[in-house]
């Protein structure tokens, strides 16, 4: 089957993927431009996974307002290249990202990066809460352990469950958006402002 250059730009433009992957993905799905981005995002996991090390020096900042300006968001996501960098596939992960953080107010993107003070404050917080509970002494680190691991997944942007679609977190929407265009995503930093606080 021949494919002509305006499907393979196409497809090139929905994903990212080089101009031969493209043809090739077109080529394996029978024209069916679907199929073809189904089969790049499958190669790209496995590629995604490899480049997971390299280094990301391109990207966007993008930026949230909500609720009439009483909450503002600007994040930092990078990628390798410029051209992943203006794909829409890329823009609409950096503001679908700005507006996660906006409504779900996360304090770092992973657990690593939340300050030890923090860590440790809330970890005293949870063991007192334990000990006031009256639970067992042997069974409070164990207790404290899961109220920390909740907390992690509450209060860290890549541990967070996607605002729009709960069943996924938000690294396995990062994770989605490397394996489609074969890159490696890295978010960066972020910073919430709202009025008040």
């Amino acid at each position: 089957m021949e494919i002509s250059a305006a499907r393979v730009k196409e497809l090139r433009d929905m994903t990212g993927a080089g101009m031969m992957e493209c043809k090739k993905a077109l080529q394996e799905a029978g024209g069916d431009i679907d199929k073809a981005v189904d089969l790049l995002r499958v190669r790209g996991a496995a590629k995604a996974a490899k480049r997971a090390g390299r280094e990301a020096r391109e990207g966007a900042v993008g930026s949230y307002i909500h609720m009439g300006g009483r909450i503002g968001v600007l994040i930092e996501v990078n990628c390798e290249t410029d051209f992943v960098a203006r794909n829409e596939l890329f823009q609409e992960l950096v503001k679908d990202l700005a507006m996660h953080i906006a409504a779900m107010d996360p304090i770092a993107v992973t657990a690593e990066e939340i300050p030890a003070e923090v860590v440790a404050r809330e970890r005293a917080v949870a063991l007192e809460k334990v000990k006031g509970a009256g639970k067992p002494e042997n069974l409070h680190e164990k207790i404290v352990e899961g109220m920390m691991k909740k907390f992690y997944q509450e209060r860290t942007l890549m541990d967070q469950e996607f605002v729009r679609d709960t069943d996924r977190k938000v690294r396995d929407l990062v994770a989605a958006a490397a394996a489609t265009t074969g890159e490696n995503i890295v978010v960066r930093r972020f910073a919430r402002f709202a009025i008040g606080e």
